[in-house]
């Protein structure tokens, strides 16, 4: 069953929304039907600004909390946030079937008690359609070096009917690991402006696509997410050096260089820059700590 759980960043619950989310007793039957099958995220108030739909992700255990009785996690897995928030209701017109069958001024009576809540199939492709829609989009196909077949596929997946096929095609979409990276280099070029964290350096050619590389901190084959804090947009042979753990970042954004490894020249050219990279303008998008970490200890371990 599909559902909308809503969470917000100061929420109460410890809601980790890459990876868990946790929740009250009183949920459990509904949570559990979701098991492996997908949810949207939403913010259920105007917390930060936002009061939209965020992101999508897919349910794979239910666990009770052994710290916290009358809690539990819902699991989660290929969480994917939205090219841009989508907003609950447009033009008078609410995403969730039941908030559009009952008067507007109800609306905030039935959703009190109910931050999880069944997500009709219908409504879920529809959100699912707007919330990737950059992504979807051809003209964007080879900024995000998606191959045009692949964004026919997609933008065919999140059509009407047939439901079943629909349904089967949507999460196929969802899982692409092509159409994921898209979404991922997306939001990491959006947030670093093009630009390099290391060298600084913005090149784009004539048709506005940039010569940067959208890098994992946490690789997502060891269990990283595609979350803009897991990103950082590096140039090609700055990209290759952090992949193989030749470079790495401290928790307050300082280069880590592994002197004997990288060649005096690298090391030259990153002194020029400066110890710390350059961040993103919006602090909601920096480096994680705890990705920061997981791959420094990569680091660390490769000197």
């Amino acid at each position: 069953m599909k559902a909308v759980f809503d969470t917000k960043p100061t929420s109460i619950y410890d809601d980790d929304i890459s990876r868990h989310y946790q929740f009250p007793r009183r949920y459990l039957s509904i949570v559990e039907k979701c098991i492996d099958d997908w949810i949207v995220l939403r913010r259920p108030r105007a917390d930060g600004g936002n009061l939209a739909y965020f992101a999508t992700a897919k349910v794979i255990a239910v666990q009770a909390d052994p710290n916290t009785p009358g809690m539990s996690y819902a699991r989660l897995s290929d969480f994917l946030a939205f090219d841009e928030l989508v907003r609950w209701r447009t033009f008078d017109r609410y995403a969730e079937e039941p908030l559009r069958n009952i008067p507007q001024q109800q609306v905030g009576v039935y959703l009190r008690g109910r931050s999880v809540r069944p997500l009709s199939e219908a409504d879920f492709a529809n959100l699912i359609a707007a919330g990737i829609k950059r992504t979807l989009d051809p003209a964007n196909s080879e900024r995000l070096s998606v191959p045009s077949t692949i964004v026919e596929d997609a933008i065919d997946a999140v059509q009407p009917p047939p439901a079943g096929e629909r349904n089967w095609r949507i999460e196929k979409m969802l899982t692409n690991r092509i159409i994921r990276d898209a979404s991922f280099r997306g939001k990491v070029y959006d947030a670093y402006d093009n630009r390099c964290a290391v060298t600084r350096l913005r090149i784009l050619d004539a048709k506005g696509n940039s010569e940067v590389h959208a890098a994992h901190i946490w690789a997502v084959a060891d269990g990283g997410p595609d979350v803009v804090q897991n990103g950082l947009a590096l140039s090609a042979t700055v990209h290759w050096l952090f992949d193989r753990h030749l470079i790495s970042l401290t928790d307050n954004y300082e280069l880590l260089v592994a002197d004997t490894l990288v060649p005096i020249e690298y090391r030259t050219l990153f002194a020029q820059f400066g110890d710390r990279i350059q961040l993103p303008v919006d602090p909601k998008s920096w480096p994680h700590p705890s990705y920061l970490s997981k791959h420094r200890e990569l680091f660390l371990a490769a000197k």
